[in-house]
């Protein structure tokens, strides 16, 4: 008997894996025929029957099975009061910037920080440099601040040639004191022309999948985003709150 059920399990899991293929093409092609330079990033089964959840070009968006509907906006499960594409962006977030290498990232830590996060951020930024103001405080507190760039210019002008946000940062990385000049330029210096390998690119494009739209973004270490600029005392609370209570930016 179980000579006969067992083939016949496997079959029946092989055509499941086959159908979700399936759907997840017809998803995807949906998806990227909305527009050029539309790129999907991920498809998953959404908690919600029949339909996939889709994050693509820095948004995250519900495209039914047969790719014809399009549901634009968070997934709010009513009975558990839970914010469900929040919870995913977080998720995503999470992952995500795991991957990136602490030498990827300009690091100012106390000895033995109580959190740690990411934070987007561009030199030419205003709240940028004044949340940079406070880097000390931000210690003190036992917070460990990780920047990346993200140059709010982007990498290219219309023109085809590097931006000036995009030139400031690859100068500050490229720096031969690193963080003096990243501390320099956020008082307001022009960094001395420099170039290198970097990871500006790398990290603006990991921004833009994230649904980055503005600096300074904070990320904590579950991912969640807090506020854009807050002081030493607002963010330590927002990460000292309870589970579920920070403001996930989905």
């Amino acid at each position: 008997m179980l000579k006969k059920i067992l083939p016949a399990l496997f079959a029946g899991a092989f055509a499941m894996t086959a159908c979700a293929a399936d759907n997840e093409k017809t998803v995807r092609d949906a998806v990227e025929a909305l527009g050029p330079g539309i790129k999907v990033d991920s498809i998953a089964p959404a908690p919600m029957e029949g339909f996939y959840q889709v994050v693509a070009s820095g948004r995250m968006v519900y495209v039914s099975a047969d790719g014809r509907y399009m549901l634009n906006g968070n997934l709010i499960d009513l009975k558990a009061k839970t914010d469900l594409s929040a919870a995913s962006w977080a998720a995503t977030r999470k992952a995500a910037l795991a991957k990136v290498p602490a030498s990827q990232r300009l690091i100012y830590a106390p000895a033995n920080p109580k959190h740690t996060v990411t934070v987007f951020t561009d030199v030419d930024c205003g709240f940028c440099r004044q949340l940079h103001a406070h880097i000390d405080e931000f210690n003190k507190q036992g917070i460990a601040v990780e920047y990346v760039f993200w140059p709010r210019e982007g990498i290219k002008t219309t023109a085809g040639n590097d931006t000036p946000s995009y030139t400031k940062a690859v100068s500050v990385w490229c720096s031969a004191d690193r963080k003096n000049a990243f501390n320099e330029a956020m008082k307001g210096a022009t960094p001395k022309a420099a170039t290198c390998a970097n990871p500006v690119k790398d990290d603006f494009e990991l921004g833009e999948r994230l649904g980055v739209n503005g600096t300074p973004t904070i990320v904590t270490e579950n991912g969640d985003v807090v506020g854009g600029y807050v002081t030493p005392a607002q963010l330590l609370k927002a990460l000292e709150a309870p589970a579920g209570t920070v403001g996930r930016g989905g």
